[in-house]
């Protein structure tokens, strides 16, 4: 069950993705990073077993950041990259902020108040750490996506060749770094070092199939951008 909830989980993320950016273009991309980064510091509570591996549930979610800031990278500008990235940052400092207020209130005793501060009570170190990875690796990834895309210029002479190469040759390697540094921040003495190497491990799988599955989604996002491009032209 848990890998079907998976699959389907990546389908509908990914196309969310994709289908933020058809209706609302940048501004799409940024409402979804700002969303993604909030929400898969709470899914990274929940450990769950599929494929055989130990994993954090808010990998996938996760992963669609990565896929926001290289649609904008490839389709906007490296500017409008690096915004969403700022804006899903002020997001989750935003998230950290109120949700630990939340703490702060004396209840009446309803039960809802119990599970929330059970929830919450864990979320400042995993918030942390996923504050200082999400920005290292997320300019990382930025950054390496357009020197990736300089060499692939150089190479073929055509900046819209080797898309595939400049999309998995930067996710593949931010994410590596992404996967080390919030296991070792996250969850550094809260598991031992055997689960801990799972996690990391399973978390670098997902990433590294996430990470070839978004690279139909960047293509049709390029050629959303193609096609209206050249139906604004012919509108001129």
């Amino acid at each position: 069950m848990n890998e079907l909830l998976l699959a389907v989980s990546v389908v509908f993320i990914f196309g969310t993705v994709l289908l933020a950016y058809m209706l609302f273009g940048r501004g799409g991309l940024y409402a979804v990073s700002s969303l993604a980064a909030v929400f898969a510091n709470i899914e990274a509570l929940i450990l769950i077993e599929a494929f055989g591996m130990e994993q954090t549930l808010g990998n996938v979610l996760f992963a669609a950041t990565f896929l926001a800031t290289d649609i904008l990278s490839e389709c906007e500008s490296r500017a409008a990259a690096n915004k969403a990235v700022y804006v899903g940052l002020f997001s989750t400092l935003f998230f950290i902020a109120l949700s630990q207020s939340w703490m702060l209130y004396s209840s009446i005793g309803s039960d809802a108040s119990d599970a929330i501060s059970q929830i919450f009570a864990q979320t400042p170190r995993i918030a942390a750490a996923s504050v200082a990875v999400y920005l290292i690796s997320q300019l990382f990834d930025v950054c390496l996506y357009h020197k990736w895309w300089n060499f692939t210029l150089k190479k073929s002479g055509d900046r819209k060749r080797y898309l595939w190469l400049r999309n998995n040759g930067s996710t593949l390697i931010s994410q590596l770094l992404n996967s080390l540094l919030f296991t070792v921040c996250a969850f550094a003495g809260k598991y031992d070092f055997a689960t801990l190497m799972s996690i990391f491990g399973s978390s670098y799988v997902i990433y590294i199939f996430t990470s070839l599955l978004d690279t139909p989604v960047l293509y049709l996002a390029r050629r959303y951008r193609s096609g209206r491009t050249m139906l604004k032209g012919y509108a001129d």
